[in-house]
Parts: C-alpha cells; structure tokens; sequence
C-alpha cells in the first residue's frame, strides 16, 4: 500500500499492495503532535506485527491507541481490524 501517489514520471503507485514489513509504532491516540512525539511510541515494530498486537487487545485498550506507518499514515481501530482481517495478512 503506497503512503501517496508517485510523481515520478507521472505514474500511479499500486495500492491495492501492502509492505507487512513497513516499520511502523503504536502511540496513544490523544497525545500531542509536539517535537518528541515520535519517543512516546508504546511498540514499535513492523506494520504486521503492530496490526497483530492492537487486534489482540481487548475492545476498549484498543480504542485508545492508534498505529502510526511510516510515511505519516495514522491507523485508527477500524482501519487496524480490517487490515488484520485481510486474506494476505501474516498470520
């Protein structure tokens, strides 16, 4: 899954694939956005590896948290859960 379009040579980025690999963290979801942001990681990780450890928290530890992909992406609780659920996900 490309984090936005390329602009190399005009082309399109495939979005239909995902980096499992990607390195990625798990933040509080309400915490700041100041300049040591990036140490307030709980995990960090790869992107499989952050997906598979919010989708085994219980229901309501996992609405408090959010998973952050390199390339700014931010991961909210629906979007983590369909990724979990995705028949290409490492199990």
């Amino acid at each position: 899954m490309s984090d936005h379009p390329s602009t190399f040579r005009g082309g399109s980025t495939d979005s239909s694939t995902l980096d499992w690999h990607d390195r990625a963290s798990i933040h509080l979801k309400n915490v700041g956005e100041g300049i040591l942001h990036g140490m307030g990681a709980l995990h960090r990780g790869s992107l499989a590896e952050m997906v598979a450890m919010v989708a085994a928290m219980p229901p309501e530890r996992r609405e408090e948290v959010v998973i952050e992909k390199a390339g700014d992406h931010r991961l909210d609780t629906a979007e983590i859960l369909d990724l979990s659920r995705r028949a290409d996900f490492p199990r």
